[in-house]
């Protein structure tokens, strides 16, 4: 007597029938896109036009109105408050002399409590360019926009180390 049963096919013979079929999905998904290459077409060089140039009229030649000039900064009139967070003795007192004798405001120095990678200007957004301004006079790499409870009227100097 014969028994007859259901035969299944190889574990071979299954992935290759997966991997006929993966390539055609993919064949199929990206085929009919538009090429990438694109034809070039050289201009001609304006010198050797045959076309006559137009002259250049008074409209063409008008210059646009200029951006009005910003504001100098005014060192006097912005307050600065200067923040030693190094172990350096007296490096705030030092740093705020310096830009006292440069023309700032400073309204005062002291220590900082807290963590800052790197000597820093903080500043409210209207005092941006004054604080880019006294970190250059003063050496500082780094500003910032104020945080937590820095005042918001005045720049803060943080120090972590001798600067300039």
């Amino acid at each position: 007597m014969r028994q007859r049963g259901l035969l299944f096919p190889s574990p071979v013979v299954m992935l290759s029938i997966i991997a006929v079929a993966m390539a055609a999905i993919a064949f199929v998904a990206t085929r009919g896109g538009e090429p990438t290459e694109r034809v070039i077409t050289p201009v001609a060089d304006p010198t050797t036009s045959a076309a006559p140039t137009p002259s250049p009229t008074a409209e063409a030649t008008a210059t646009p109105p200029a951006k009005p000039a910003r504001k100098p900064v005014k060192r006097d009139q912005v307050y600065v408050e200067v923040y030693n967070n190094s172990g350096i003795s007296g490096l705030a007192g030092r740093v705020a002399e310096r830009a006292t004798a440069v023309g700032w405001s400073v309204v005062g120095s002291d220590n900082w409590y807290g963590t800052i990678p790197t000597s820093t200007v903080y500043h409210p957004k209207r005092l941006t360019r004054e604080a880019k301004l006294l970190a250059r006079d003063l050496g500082v790499k780094r500003t910032a926009p104020a945080v937590g409870a820095m005042r918001m009227d005045r720049l803060t100097l943080v120090l972590t180390g001798e600067v300039g």
